[in-house]
């Protein structure tokens, strides 16, 4: 038994887990009326993010997938980052689930030479405004985006996070 989760990259094995975790998250702790059909990039991650400077992973504690993120390669030397999710009861200082998983994402970007990273997020995420804040993202506008960002119907609060 682990003090912390150990973050890897996704594999097959994880794909039930990973769904049933953001379904959660989204359906039942945030009320947003997103469904697994809305979201097809579930069942295509390896095809979907791991490829050129993206990449998906997996915070595991004993074996158990407790945390997600994902960068998605946009081209021009950016990624989007998506699919954020930290089971409640691993979010916080105890565990350092999201500095886990946000970590190891931002060190992938910087050594594929990633310029930039951006996210988009819904009004309802107000922890996760302030932890992107607090991690060195800036806010910006909608039209402030590259224009091969995804933006999804559900995200109206967009960050940056320019790598040097």
């Amino acid at each position: 038994m682990e003090n912390r989760p150990i973050v890897k990259e996704y594999s097959n094995e994880n794909q039930d887990e990973v769904v049933d975790l953001i379904l959660q998250i989204q359906q039942q702790e945030y009320n947003i009326s997103i469904t697994k059909d809305d979201q097809p990039d579930l069942f295509t991650i390896e095809e979907y993010y791991q490829t050129g400077k993206g990449n998906f992973w997996v915070a595991l504690y004993d074996s158990e997938v407790v945390g997600t993120i994902s960068l998605l390669d946009i081209g021009n030397g950016q990624v989007a980052l998506r699919k954020m999710f930290v089971n409640k009861e691993f979010r916080g200082s105890t565990y350092k689930t999201a500095s886990l998983l946000l970590n190891t994402a931002m060190n992938w970007a910087k050594g594929r030479s990633v310029k930039a990273v951006f996210l988009g997020t819904t009004p309802q995420f107000l922890a996760a405004h302030r932890f992107y804040e607090k991690n060195g993202f800036i806010s910006i506008y909608l039209d402030e985006l590259p224009k091969n960002f995804p933006v999804l119907q559900v995200d109206k609060r967009f960050y940056k996070y320019v790598l040097e």
